[in-house]
């Protein structure tokens, strides 16, 4: 009997609950740049399909993205006045609301989370 309850406790913990099956979900994305940006764009970590992600936020500002699938891992790219494409490498969308995208004077970038 005590082996089929381990069993059974062993199976459970290994079985992926509902909340962490649910991958990327609708976010908002935060222009922290300092620059206009535009070409707002996605893709899944490690693949070549970009995707439109609709309108780019002025700096400073933020945009509601409508978005749904079943990963977690992504890349984010745009093109910033004055600079270029730029991508955010492995942006986890996982129980996020909201990705502020980041770049200093010296030029390097980085994502923050709420």
């Amino acid at each position: 009997m005590i082996k089929f309850a381990f069993l059974i406790a062993l199976v459970a913990v290994a079985v992926p609950s509902p909340a962490a099956a649910q991958g990327a979900s609708g976010f908002s994305v935060v222009n922290q740049t300092g620059l206009n940006m535009t070409n707002l764009t996605i893709r899944r970590f490690g693949t070549q399909g970009w995707k439109a992600l609709g309108n780019a936020p002025s700096p400073g500002g933020r945009g509601s993205v409508q978005f749904s699938d079943p990963d977690c891992a992504f890349d984010i790219q745009a093109t910033l006045e004055g600079v270029g494409t730029v991508v955010w490498n492995g942006v986890n969308l996982c129980e996020v609301k909201t990705v502020i995208l980041n770049r200093n004077a010296s030029g390097a970038i980085w994502v923050d989370y709420e």
